[in-house]
């Protein structure tokens, strides 16, 4: 993918002084290393009437796939449609802004050692970028170039030239011209603006996008007028970060207006002296019952079945004395969201060695699953149809048979503490059922009895006298006899 910026100059003050701004030198080509390919920065002309820098994004294809960001809304939104052959090593995306905050890091904060005053001074800016994802066509690009002080023009790419028909792609080629702009902000509009028009990012969005969105979009964003358009799909229209953004945004509106700081207007609530100490939610107090199990059971490696969006491993990694932890789930959207969620392609090389994510169903026996020392089936059986539960039953009791598992479902007699539940209603709708302590227990000890292990329960959650505690769980011990002869 490439970029260029161009500007123009006088003898007083020469078009070069842009090698200053950028801290890139005209005369000589770098690059730099990614974590998704290399970068070059080099000058096709560069005299004291006109100079011009340019970006080279050269993408790692296989980097992309390997690290799981090269599909679905990690990567570019149709890249699913082939691993190794889509637009990311052409189109400008989010790939190509972390670039720009990498390399011009010093030009994006309008800081110049050099030339001190320098970045404050607005110049002629010419910014091309030929290859431009836009979700919403040549018009939203203008939507959201133009109020920031920029002449726009964004050419339709058609599909193929040798058949019009066809008609335009999504890809529009891009120039952007200002006499008015610093090269600071030219740099953060693209930098929020590009991913935005691509809407899709490489990576897991976190709540330090919001911090890094509102850093960038200092002095311009909060007065935008499609300022929630730009929030949402640049936080990946994750609800909660849009609202704490918007939120923040607001607030600078409201200091802005009133000529005062942002501290004096967040202030109508005052500290409290006393907090009052929040419950603990359930699915923090299962992770925690199972880990204390699974450190009395003295296992080092284990399986986390059904994993799901990698909650429970994410726990386990925190323990050291955890020496191995797989997960496993039939979803493969699950198992890329428990990746980002792991920081997997960020993961220093000793603790990516502990973790290891595949994709598997339960319902079929899986060597890989064999030899370790517990597996935990944490909220799982119950998503399974009861004629179904044979199968799981042999593949992790009979075929893996690890020394320990643990299993966890609902109480469905607990269901009527829940004041937000109706009467009759399933906690989930992918629940197909869900049992009593003593159905659970009946069903736990004839498979204890089949397989040769030994099974106590333990509540989780607060235990009510009448109807038990909102979730059950079975520790399966092998018994001592078969621990033995293994």
């Amino acid at each position: 993918m490439f970029l260029t910026i161009t500007t123009t100059g006088t003898p007083v003050r020469p078009a070069t002084d842009l090698g200053y701004l950028l801290h890139k030198h005209p005369d000589s080509a770098q690059q730099f290393s990614t974590s998704y390919g290399v970068a070059h920065v080099f000058y096709p002309e560069a005299d004291a009437e006109r100079c011009t820098a340019a970006l080279l994004l050269e993408v790692d294809a296989v980097a992309l796939v390997r690290r799981g960001k090269g599909k679905g809304r990690g990567g570019a939104p149709d890249a699913a449609l082939a691993q190794y052959v889509n637009d990311r090593p052409y189109a400008a995306s989010s790939l190509l802004a972390v670039a720009i905050g990498n390399v011009f890091s010093s030009a994006l904060r309008g800081v110049c050692r050099a030339l001190p005053e320098a970045p404050a001074q607005p110049r002629p800016l010419r910014v091309e970028v030929p290859a431009l994802p836009a979700r919403g066509g040549p018009d939203l690009v203008r939507r959201l170039f133009e109020p920031l002080g920029w002449t726009v023009t964004a050419e339709p790419v058609a599909l193929d030239g040798a058949f019009p028909e066809w008609g335009d792609s999504r890809y529009v080629g891009l120039v952007l011209e200002s006499e008015t702009l610093t090269l600071s902000a030219a740099l953060r509009h693209l930098y929020v603006l590009l991913p935005v028009l691509d809407d899709a990012k490489h990576y897991w969005v976190t709540s330090e996008e919001v911090d890094k969105l509102l850093r960038a979009g200092e002095g311009w964003l909060p007065g935008h007028p499609e300022q929630r358009l730009i929030t949402s799909r640049y936080l990946s229209r994750r609800w909660s970060l849009t609202r704490q953004a918007m939120e923040r945004l607001e607030l600078v509106r409201l200091a802005e207006t009133d000529d005062s700081e942002v501290e004096d207007i967040d202030n109508a609530v005052e500290e409290e002296t006393e907090t009052e100490e929040k419950p603990t939610p359930l699915a923090a107090q299962r992770r925690e019952a199972i880990l204390t199990a699974l450190k009395r059971a003295g296992a080092a490696r284990v399986l986390d079945l059904g994993c799901g969006q990698g909650q429970l491993v994410q726990a386990l990694l925190k323990d050291a004395s955890f020496t191995e932890v797989v997960g496993v789930d039939v979803s493969v959207r699950a198992l890329t969201i428990a990746s980002r969620r792991l920081k997997l392609d960020r993961m220093g090389e000793r603790q990516a060695a502990r973790v290891r994510l595949l994709q598997g169903s339960l319902a079929y026996t899986d060597t890989r699953l064999k030899g370790y020392d517990a597996a935990v089936l944490s909220e799982v059986i119950e998503h399974l149809d009861l004629p179904r539960l044979p199968a799981l039953e042999y593949a992790v009791f009979g075929a893996a048979r690890p020394r320990t598992v643990l299993v966890t479902t609902p109480n469905v007699e607990y269901n009527v503490r829940w004041e937000t539940l109706p009467a009759g209603h399933r906690r989930h709708g992918d629940h197909r059922f869900e049992w009593t302590r003593a159905e659970f227990r009946s069903w736990a000890r004839q498979v204890a009895e089949r397989h040769g292990y030994d099974v106590e329960f333990t509540p989780v959650g607060p235990d009510d006298p009448e109807v038990g505690p909102p979730t059950q769980m079975a520790t399966f011990t092998s018994a001592a006899k078969e621990a033995k002869a293994a």
